[in-house]
């Protein structure tokens, strides 16, 4: 059973998704302040986080920056209002995904179960060795979910990984938008939706150039993104 963890001050809907989540088939433990949910939610002991981005004490996404200084744990963030620059900070501090209040239960358990497939491990092949993806200087493990750049283990978050599994897969060719955001986001791609866009650039920065100074992803105006063969 999945454990969840959700850091939220309102102490009412805490309460209203603990029982859902349950009902569901998940654990989950509630926690109403942002320390206190920091310290939990570098325990080891969930995994993924539901954060609010409108906390006493300090923000929801201080909060997220002081996780992701050490954990790669996913985290949904929970938004009060509909704007983009919430959206894109918490998205650029590292959140695998947002959704906005007040927001459907369902929608809310669609969110977090493509979230967990994502950042479920594969299992090795039949004769017990592990998938490996190696392209330029980087080698990609699905089974482990980890990626090595040259002798450097990179810290990708679970949405960040499967992009660059997508596109590696795929390398040379062009994967449209609708394509990464089906795939990754575990969702359609909608009109205003730019997050498959802030998760690339996030990859982007984590990834660097090659050594002869190109890019590795590349924009194909009007078609999507590839890796660069």
């Amino acid at each position: 059973m999945n454990n969840i963890l959700v850091i939220d001050d309102d102490q009412e809907l805490c309460a209203l998704l603990q029982e859902f989540l349950s009902l569901e088939g998940l654990q989950a433990v509630t926690v109403n302040t942002p320390l206190e949910g920091i310290e939990m939610a570098l325990s080891g002991q969930h995994d993924l986080v539901v954060l609010d981005v409108m906390l006493p004490q300090l923000s929801g996404f201080e909060a997220l920056r002081r996780i992701r200084a050490t954990s790669q744990v996913p985290v949904l963030m929970l938004t009060a209002c509909g704007g983009d620059v919430d959206r894109i900070m918490g998205l650029e501090g590292g959140a695998d995904d947002y959704l906005q209040k007040p927001f459907n239960p369902r929608e809310l358990l669609a969110r977090i179960r493509a979230i967990l497939r994502r950042a479920q491990a594969v299992p090795a092949d039949e004769d017990g060795k592990a998938e490996r993806i190696a392209i330029d200087d980087l080698e990609l493990v699905p089974g482990s979910r980890t990626i090595v750049k040259g002798d450097t283990e990179l810290s990708l978050t679970a949405v960040e990984f499967s992009i660059l599994e997508i596109l590696l897969r795929q390398v040379g060719r062009v994967v449209s938008r609708e394509d990464l955001t089906r795939k990754a986001l575990g969702r359609e791609l909608s009109g205003e939706d730019r997050s498959i866009d802030v998760h690339l650039s996030n990859l982007r920065r984590k990834l660097g150039q090659r050594q002869d100074g190109s890019e590795r992803i590349k924009t194909i105006r009007g078609m999507g993104y590839l890796y660069a063969a």
